[in-house]
C-alpha cells in the first residue's frame, strides 16, 4: 500500500525524535544532579567553616 508510506515514515520520525527526547533529558537530569552534588559538598564545606 503506497498510501500508507508517509504515515509509515511519519511514525518512525515521531519514534525516533521522542527517544532522542528521552535520551537528552536522561542526560541532562544526570548532568543536574552532579552539578547538584558538587553545589551540596560546597555548600557542606561552608557549613562547617561556620560551625
Amino acid at each position: 500500500m503506497p498510501q500508507m508510506a508517509p504515515i509509515n515514515w511519519m511514525i518512525l520520525f515521531i519514534m525516533l525524535s521522542f527517544t532522542m527526547f528521552l535520551l537528552s533529558n536522561l542526560l541532562f537530569f544526570n548532568f543536574k544532579k552532579k552539578m547538584k552534588s558538587k553545589i551540596l559538598i560546597y555548600k557542606k564545606k561552608n557549613y562547617n567553616k561556620f560551625i
